[in-house]
């Protein structure tokens, strides 16, 4: 089960379809396999980015059951949902079919801090004992989490074991709660988003390391372990060699559809394929993810 001490990679997992929009059900075991020989060490499934919101009841259950008896790493699947109907009902299916825990982002009709904190307390309610994750995303949702509203909700809530920090900026943000943890408040796991664009920063500011689905996860197994080892000039330049393709994926709205273009050409899934409603990647694009990747490769044999 997940708990406060969760640490490392736990890498976005992309949900894979054929050139028809279908699910791919043969991809997942490889792309399951890239993404732990790559340094994943657990696996979080079901997110924004896993294009969770297109999938059917029975697509999500076909997912979570696939990737959690491939994995041989803890698995957080993501749950969110208008209503707490869903989200128990999908946290009940991936609770049993193997999952360490589940993720859930706060509806953008929260408004204030109260009712923010009233939210994710009826959230431990409804899920009992299940371990969850706090998405913090606020650039997506629209809900803006300040510091003292987490750690109320920390205090309130003892199966929140985890932030999944994605606000941006937000460094200073892990700087309070650290601040916090270490005048004795609990001290929950916080792993960062945003493609990794921030992570040997946020490293530094006392993250426990990445949750993102950067296409390159072994850059942050890199960084993580090169910090942890207190290593900042070999986790920058293990950062550096990745950092214009960081920057292409981290486009709003067309970042999906790189990541997955880059997947594909790496063996990781079979076919780049985004669900409709969704962006393809132009031909122009393409040349240009083209040329970062031929770059990146000189660069890394350099370093």
């Amino acid at each position: 089960m997940l708990d406060e001490s969760a640490k490392g990679v736990f890498t976005i997992a992309a949900t894979p379809f054929l050139p028809d929009g279908a699910l791919d059900v043969a991809s997942i075991a490889r792309m399951v396999d890239f993404y732990v020989e790559r340094g994943a060490t657990g696996l979080t499934i079901l997110g924004m980015m896993g294009e969770a919101g297109k999938l059917s009841a029975e697509e999500s259950a076909t997912v979570i059951e696939r990737v959690c008896a491939r994995a041989g790493v803890p698995v957080v699947v993501g749950v969110s949902a208008p209503g707490f109907a869903a989200i128990e009902a999908l946290t009940a299916v991936a609770m049993d079919k193997g999952a360490a825990g589940v993720m859930v982002a706060p509806p953008g009709s929260l408004k204030t801090d109260a009712q923010i904190v009233g939210y994710f307390r009826t959230v431990a309610e409804r899920l009992r004992d299940v371990p969850w994750v706090l998405q913090d995303f606020p650039l997506a949702t629209g809900v803006q989490i300040d510091a003292e509203v987490i750690m109320k909700i920390v205090e309130a809530c003892p199966t929140m074991v985890m932030l999944k920090h994605e606000d941006w900026p937000g460094l200073e943000k892990i700087s309070a709660l650290r601040k916090a943890s270490d005048a004795g408040a609990r001290r929950i796991s916080i792993l960062c988003g945003n493609a990794g664009l921030f992570l040997v920063e946020e490293m530094a500011r006392g993250a426990d390391g990445a949750m993102t689905g950067f296409a390159y996860p072994e850059m942050m197994r890199d960084v993580v372990t090169l910090m942890a080892e207190r290593d900042e000039t070999g986790a920058r330049e293990a950062f550096d060699a990745y950092l214009p393709l960081i920057r292409y994926e981290s486009q709003p709205g067309l970042g999906l559809a790189v990541r997955k273009y880059i997947l594909a050409k790496r063996g990781a899934i079979a076919h780049a394929t985004v669900r409709a409603p969704g962006p393809k990647l132009s031909t122009a694009a393409v040349a240009e993810v083209e040329t970062l990747i031929a770059r990146q490769e000189a660069r890394l044999g350099r370093v």
